[in-house]
């Protein structure tokens, strides 16, 4: 998680243990454990799984969001192969389609502009096809509106698509919806409206309703302190700590507010807060970040250090930036 990610970056990775949610009971187990990020336990059950199962279409899953998590472009293959044998084994399974979408985004998003135009419209018809399937496949509803939001008209985006699309969504649950017209608002700069959108909806009893709801509102905080709006961004990162406690949201969109205005001594308050709650390698870099601009040199070296061996791994920008960073350091 970052401040302002690109949104289908972040949509093929955050909801992860989201889709989870809803499937069978064994898949709930890797739910529980994905959240505990109990991984290597994940990766054990999975792979027994499929030793005497190899279709299983909920441990095909769990190995494709473990790859999604290490965040590194050279196993995307690896990922790609494995949507298609849950597709190929399970084509009436709507989150084999959507794990198809999110692995193919995620590339796109590596790949850059060539490699987001040549995959354009297989990630539009995975999604599609996996609304299809379900409905109220909520998270694979995002990841198709994330495609008509950013995708030019020429391979099937467009925001008059996007807005198609959530009056349909809204058919079959205007908490969705509205979640997703708070998007598409947010896009157009439509800052108060998209904030009240987001901050109206009971997400109660979903899992993926409550993570489109904490991604809308992370992305508005961002958004605000890319502007230096910082009293509007400190509103909004603690309305996401109140009402989402058990994760680093909050904690650490108020230490990256923080951050920004150049006040490190009290980012690095928030971020040892968030590490409390959730831990991550970007925390860590940000930390070494602060640490960094304070000049205590040991605390950025270690920090950097951890940050780089952290696993999931940092992206690629921060993994490049850590590593010329601790170079600096050491020099």
């Amino acid at each position: 998680m970052q401040l302002h990610q690109t949104t289908l970056t972040r949509s093929s990775l955050a909801f992860a243990i989201a889709l989870l949610a809803s499937q069978t009971a064994f898949a709930n187990d890797y739910s529980a454990l994905f959240k505990a990020k109990k991984y290597d336990e994940v990766e054990r059950l999975a792979s027994t799984k499929l030793r005497t199962e190899p279709n299983n279409p909920d441990a095909l899953l769990a190995k494709i969001d473990l790859i999604l998590m290490e965040n590194k472009e050279s196993r995307l293959d690896d990922a790609s192969k494995l949507a298609e044998q849950c597709i190929s084994a399970n084509p009436s399974n709507s989150e084999c389609q959507e794990s198809l979408g999110k692995v193919l985004g995620t590339k796109a998003m590596m790949g850059g502009i060539m490699s987001a135009i040549g995959y354009a419209t297989k990630i539009r018809d995975a999604f599609q096809k996996a609304v299809e399937l379900d409905p109220k496949n909520f998270s694979a509803r995002d990841g198709l509106l994330q495609y008509y939001m950013q995708a030019p008209g020429i391979v099937g985006g467009g925001k008059g698509k996007a807005q198609n699309f959530i009056n349909e969504t809204a058919k079959i649950s205007t908490a969705a919806s509205t979640l997703m017209q708070a998007k598409l608002d947010l896009s157009d700069e439509k800052f108060a409206r998209a904030e009240s959108s987001a901050l109206s909806v009971n997400v109660s009893g979903s899992d993926v309703l409550s993570d489109m709801q904490r991604g809308v509102l992370q992305n508005i905080g961002g958004l605000y302190v890319q502007q230096k709006k910082y009293t509007e961004a400190t509103r909004i990162f603690q309305e996401i700590q109140q009402r989402f406690p058990d994760k680093d949201t909050g904690t650490y969109g108020m230490a990256r507010a923080l951050q920004e205005q150049g006040l490190h001594k009290d980012a690095l308050n928030y971020f040892e807060k968030a590490l409390a709650v959730e831990t991550h390698a970007y925390t860590y870099y940000r930390m070494a970040q602060c640490w960094q601009a304070i000049s205590d040199k040991v605390k950025a070296i270690a920090t950097f250090e951890k940050a780089l061996s952290f696993k999931p791994q940092l992206q690629k920008r921060m993994k490049e930036d850590a590593e010329t960073q601790l170079k600096a350091l050491r020099g």
